[in-house]
């Protein structure tokens, strides 16, 4: 064990110590507070297909820590609390020419490929009136327009504050500002960028920001239909407004049919050139164990969508590798989910998809991008024995582009499990 991950090891039995000392005077605060440890390890392998490409493919095996504390509340007018996270990352297998995967850090010279460890300590302030709450310092929020990644090893995570507020019944209203953000694969904290995946034509004279200022109003009209309004602002870089609609309606006894409508307007913040409208409709007919979905989603503007680097985009088609939200594209889903409860056994599930767009401006006069996606998710929780709750997914993509981007298959192997620690 290296020394900062000795170092963290120690400031977590600090931050323990401080929790059982702390008991005799506020007994909510010990008694509503919950800890776990979540023990994820991960298998990634990604060939690129295409001529001439960069890398081969990456392939990485690596094992996680990931250790959550959340306290309960002291007594009073305003209750105090503090949340903590302790990740943890260790390397199984990796090498110079097969790293980048997003699992491991990487050394500062990339030539000598991934770090053997690496690790964050996140602490969280709170207080608590009525039934709003604020919380100071690591936030991994999700938000629809900020959604923090845990799509591998370790989770993104941000340094900020947010209001969280349910005085009206119904109405979720959610505000604040990040300042930082660390990377799923990074034990840094850095000033956050704009992403740059795809085509999106986007041009910025900043290469980052320390600010992003949110508000997002939840409001649940009924248990089948909810409506949302979400404003983003990355300094330097975009403001963005997003509205959303959701709508479950029964058909009859183990049938429904759901509509998920998604609209975000993406402007320029006079550093950029950012200017997108995105629509996004989805639409999933569920029966007994099956769901079939078809979703459409549209780009327009002088842009492609904006949303802040390492994230993951409230899009429709945003899928486990591309977000086919480039300048102009047009893109169109089709998915089939099976829950193998309904054959009596719970605990397995599968899901694949196909996403096709095209219609993508590459600007310069070259003839339009076109790229498709194929998704296969297949996973099992274990329900029962010594085993319990033990969970095993393989996630499954294959890409294809034509006149832009990368060919490539891809292979993730998770197995993961979540200890109840109090």
């Amino acid at each position: 064990m290296d020394r900062n991950t000795r170092i963290l090891a120690t400031r977590l039995l600090l931050a323990g110590g401080v929790i059982s000392l702390s008991a005799p005077a506020a007994a909510d605060f010990v008694k509503d507070s919950k800890a776990s440890l979540e023990l994820r390890n991960f298998y990634f392998n990604r060939d690129y297909r295409q001529d001439n490409a960069a890398q081969s493919k990456q392939e990485e095996w690596a094992q996680g820590f990931l250790l959550r504390y959340e306290s309960g509340f002291t007594d009073g007018l305003v209750g105090v609390g503090f949340d903590a996270i302790g990740l943890v990352g260790v390397k199984l297998d990796s090498s110079p020419d097969r790293a980048g995967s997003g699992l491991l850090k990487r050394h500062r010279d990339t030539s000598k490929g991934a770090q053997d460890e690496y690790g964050e300590l996140g602490l969280t302030a709170k207080l608590r009136a009525s039934k709003s709450t604020l919380k100071l310092g690591t936030l991994l929020p999700k938000l629809p327009t900020v959604l923090a990644n845990d799509s591998r090893l370790l989770p993104q995570t941000f340094k900020g504050g947010q209001l969280n507020s349910l005085e009206i019944e119904g109405l979720t209203v959610d505000a604040g500002r990040l300042t930082q953000v660390n990377q799923r694969d990074s034990s840094d904290y850095e000033d956050m960028g704009i992403t740059r995946t795809g085509a999106k034509g986007i041009t910025t004279r900043h290469l980052d920001s320390d600010s992003f200022d949110f508000a997002s109003l939840n409001y649940k009209w009924t248990s089948n239909l909810a409506t949302g309004y979400s404003y983003g602002h990355l300094d330097n870089f975009y403001s963005q407004h997003l509205v959303n609609l959701t709508y479950v309606m029964p058909v009859t006894t183990g049938q429904s049919f759901k509509t998920d409508l998604r609209f975000a307007r993406s402007t320029d913040d006079g550093g950029s050139n950012v200017d997108n409208n995105a629509i996004g409709a989805m639409f999933t007919y569920s029966l007994g164990g099956h769901a079939f979905g078809l979703g459409y989603q549209g780009m327009s503007g002088d842009t492609g969508f904006a949303y802040i680097n390492g994230t993951d985009a409230f899009l429709v088609n945003f899928v486990q590798i591309g977000d086919f939200a480039s300048k102009d594209e047009k893109s169109w889903q089709a998915r089939y989910d099976y829950n193998f409860a309904a054959m009596g056994v719970p605990g397995l599930t599968f899901m694949t998809r196909y996403i096709t767009g095209d219609n993508i401006d590459l600007g310069g006069n070259r003839p339009e991008g076109k790229e498709w996606e194929r998704d296969t998710d297949i996973g099992y929780v274990v329900q029962s024995g010594p085993l319990k709750n033990v969970g095993v997914k393989w996630r499954n993509a294959t890409v294809r582009s034509t006149n832009f981007g990368s060919d490539l298959d891809e292979n993730r192997l998770i197995v993961s499990y979540t200890l109840p620690i109090w």
